[in-house]
This record gives C-alpha cells, structure tokens and sequence, in this order.
C-alpha cells in the first residue's frame, strides 16, 4: 500500500542544506498494525510528513497505493490527504466552537458529502467510539481521553486507507493512554491499517512491526 524508495529529505540551515532523512526504504502493507519511533532529531516527524503527504522528498520516490506522490499537483495531494489519510494528533486538534459531531464531520465537508449523509456517517463513528452520548457536547465539556476518541472518529469517518497517529497518547494519562492505544489494536483487528508515530516504548509494543529510525536512517 506504501513503499518509500531511497527518500532523503534536506533543509536549508542558514547557507548549508541539512540532510534530516537518508535514503529510507519503507514499505507498509494494508491492513499492519506499525510503530515509527526514534529520539529527538532523528527524523520521524520528517518521515511522518512526508507519509502523510504534507511534504515530499527531495529525493527518492513515496507510492501510496501505486501512485507517486511526487508526481501530483499540490491540490491532488489535499484531496488524498482528506480521502486516503487519517490524522490523529496528540493535542487532538478539535475545533474548540463546534461540537462534537460537527468536529467528525469536517472532513466530510471538504471532501463535499451532502448534508444528510455526513450526518449519518459522523453519529455513526462516534457510537463506535462509545460517544453517542457525547456528541452535542464541545470540546472544552470532554476530557482528554473522549478529545482523543472525538479525534480518532473524525480520522475513521473519510473510511481512507489508513490512520497516521503522531503521538496520540502524549496528552494523555496512563490510564487513558492505554485505552487508545487498545482502541487502536481493535480497529487493527478489524482490518484498519494504522500507523503511529511515538517515542514510548509502551506504545510501540502494541504495534505489530516497529521502525526505529537514528541519525535520518532506518536502525
């Protein structure tokens, strides 16, 4: 479903260009459960980036589902962002004005679903994620762990390829942490693929396959 081919990826600091990732190979199946991990500086935000299609390499090829991502127009790469991704962030990154409900509808409305049919789409992944009750509610009234559920059921409402996870539990306590993290091995059971981004060793051991990226490259 994703193969990366010798990507590196550079930056100009000052005058100097920075080589942050150096020529990763990656491939990720449908339906893997995988944890990308690594210290600070070591390049995970880089690669994360560019798997989810909000940057591109600036060497090597990004395949998503046969594509090359390089190819393709800045608002072809916003359509498979809304329709192929979904972005679960560690600070949750609710519209703190609307509810709930209308926070996992919105990626519905960029993509033009009508009206009544996001409705349905969005009540129906917040009941998967036990918050039917909660949907009328806005953010400031949830606590951390229903934010994260909130998150979670706005990147599953697309029905996209995959969920890329940065961090997902690190606003979170321990207890709260694990049920997300258990959330996301029962979505993996159901055939979700899902990718997360961490540097909790706990978190990784839920994954099936864990990528631990030093200095830009694959370890």
């Amino acid at each position: 479903m994703l193969r990366l081919s010798e990507v590196t990826k550079s930056y100009m600091q000052a005058i100097e260009p920075v080589q942050v990732l150096k020529g990763i190979d990656l491939y990720i199946e449908r339906g893997e459960y995988v944890s990308i991990m690594g210290p600070s500086g070591s390049g995970k935000s880089t690669l994360m980036n560019i798997i989810g299609c909000l940057d591109l390499p600036t060497s090597g090829t990004y395949q998503l589902n046969g594509v090359d991502i390089a190819g393709i127009s800045e608002n072809e790469l916003s359509d498979i962002r809304n329709k192929h991704i979904g972005f679960v962030f560690q600070n949750f990154n609710l519209m703190p004005r609307l509810t709930a409900l209308q926070n996992v509808e919105l990626p519905l409305i960029y993509g033009k679903i009508k009206k009544d049919q996001r409705h349905l789409r969005a009540e129906k992944y917040l009941e998967k994620m036990g918050l039917a009750d909660q949907k009328d509610m806005y953010p400031a009234q949830l606590s951390g762990g229903q934010k994260q559920r909130v998150a979670i059921a706005r990147a599953l409402v697309t029905e996209g390829d995959f969920i890329l996870a940065d961090e997902p539990t690190g606003a979170l306590d321990s207890e709260n942490s694990r049920k997300i993290m258990e959330l996301f091995t029962e979505l993996n059971q159901q055939g979700k693929t899902i990718i997360v981004i961490t540097h909790e060793q706990e978190v990784a051991e839920y994954t099936h396959k864990k990528i631990v990226l030093r200095d830009g490259g694959i370890q």
